[in-house]
């Protein structure tokens, strides 16, 4: 058995890895330097554009983390506590009274001079209203230090960070109004070939719906980025150069469909003819065909038509480029071994990524994994990974990649 992790022979195809590494690279070489600044409530899913460093101590004093009572336990004998003051979150406290106690809540400011916080619910009010206290305490018990969470001039988030709810939350908790990020990656996307039309309209013979257009402007949008929809290309070089030529503002290209080695695939003879072409025949299964190039300098990534294609190669490729040319480092999804819960008798050499979901801690697969159907991945959790020249029994490990993942 091979380890789930250890990739196989691919031939003439461009290893996964290989192709995933030189996308990277020519992310970096061309960054999205501009920046904004926006109000905390707007940086939803934006790209962090400067590191976050603490003003601030936080929390800024120390403070109770339970509702009890303060005390300095050099004072504790063992005899109750006369409570000397009340002090509730968002008070200032008077400094402690020599051989009292004080009534403290969550979140409250301890007063200076004591040590200790005992909980209420290890304490007894006696009818003089003296604390009794039950049980053995220690310096520093229930008391959040101040400075517990960040110190002044302390990195709290790295430039490159995403940010989502918790960041935000963070973000807000040491003062911050508005943040740095990273200009929004303007995207034209997309799609050729004559069978194509827009969904409302009535099918003619041989065509389609194009799903892949609001696939794609659906899922860039979920990752910030500005969408410019190119529409339909019809196939005609002549066309498809000119359409090319007027996305002279966009930082990415990307379309589907018309870069595989046909007569009517137009967009990668314009990119052999006007561009460069850098990436071409990934061992990958679906998704062989797909392309990075340039045409007159702007960047295009060509993704296969095939809906599970184009589903496949934009979350493990294009997904990590986008992410990589706003500064984000980690840009590869989360995944994980799983037995397979399906048999696999014919090694391929292409790496294959089945739309499958865990059912009783095994990884099932989609009866019907063609490059063609989408509804695959709409029942699909995510997808199963196998590796080039492998076969599998049942309870032999697998890769599996949450769509959660991929899909934000």
């Amino acid at each position: 058995m091979n380890p789930a992790g250890k990739p196989g022979k691919t031939g003439s195809l461009m290893p996964v890895e290989v192709a995933l590494a030189r996308l990277l690279e020519m992310a970096e070489a061309a960054p999205i330097r501009e920046r904004e600044h926006l109000p905390l409530a707007q940086v939803q899913g934006r790209v962090l554009a400067e590191d976050l460093i603490s003003t601030l101590d936080l929390p800024p004093w120390p403070n109770s983390a339970m509702d009890g009572y303060a005390l300095r336990l050099a004072d504790w004998n063992g005899e109750p506590l006369v409570v000397s003051q009340k002090i509730f979150a968002g008070q200032a406290p008077q400094p402690l009274q020599p051989g009292t106690c004080a009534r403290i809540f969550t979140g409250a400011p301890v007063p200076a001079g004591a040590d200790c916080v005992e909980m209420q619910e290890n304490a007894e009010v006696q009818a003089d209203e003296r604390v009794l206290f039950t049980e053995t305490m220690t310096p520093g018990q229930n008391i959040r230090p101040q400075g517990q969470e960040t110190t002044v001039g302390e990195l709290v988030l790295s430039a490159g960070t995403r940010l989502g709810p918790i960041e935000q939350g963070l973000a807000a908790s040491l003062g911050c109004a508005e943040l740095a990020v990273v200009r929004k990656v303007r995207v034209a996307v997309l799609s050729t070939g004559d069978e194509l039309i827009e969904p409302g309209q009535a099918l003619g013979p041989g065509q389609i719906y194009n799903s892949n257009r609001v696939l794609l402007c659906s899922w860039l949008q979920r990752l910030g980025c500005e969408v410019i929809d190119a529409g339909i290309l019809v196939d005609d070089l002549a066309v498809t150069r000119a359409r090319l030529g007027e996305l002279t503002h966009v930082d990415l290209i990307l379309s589907t469909g018309g870069v595989s080695v046909g007569e009517a695939d137009f967009l990668g003879i314009a990119l052999r003819e006007e561009g460069e072409l850098a990436l071409w025949k990934l061992a990958i299964k679906p998704g062989k065909p797909l392309t990075f190039g340039h045409f007159r300098g702007v960047p295009v990534i060509g993704l296969p038509g095939n809906p599970a294609s184009t589903l496949v190669t934009f979350a493990l490729l294009a997904r990590p480029y986008l992410l990589r040319r706003q500064g984000v480092q980690e840009v590869e999804p989360l995944k994980f071994p799983v037995p397979a819960g399906f048999v696999w008798p014919k090694a391929g050499n292409r790496r294959e990524y089945l739309r499958g979901r865990i059912e009783s801690g095994r990884a099932t697969i989609y009866r019907n994994q063609s490059s063609g159907v989408l509804r695959s991945a709409a029942w699909a959790e995510g997808l199963v990974e196998v590796l080039e020249d492998r076969t599998l029994i049942e309870g032999e490990y697998v890769n599996f990649i949450p769509l959660s993942e991929v899909l934000g």
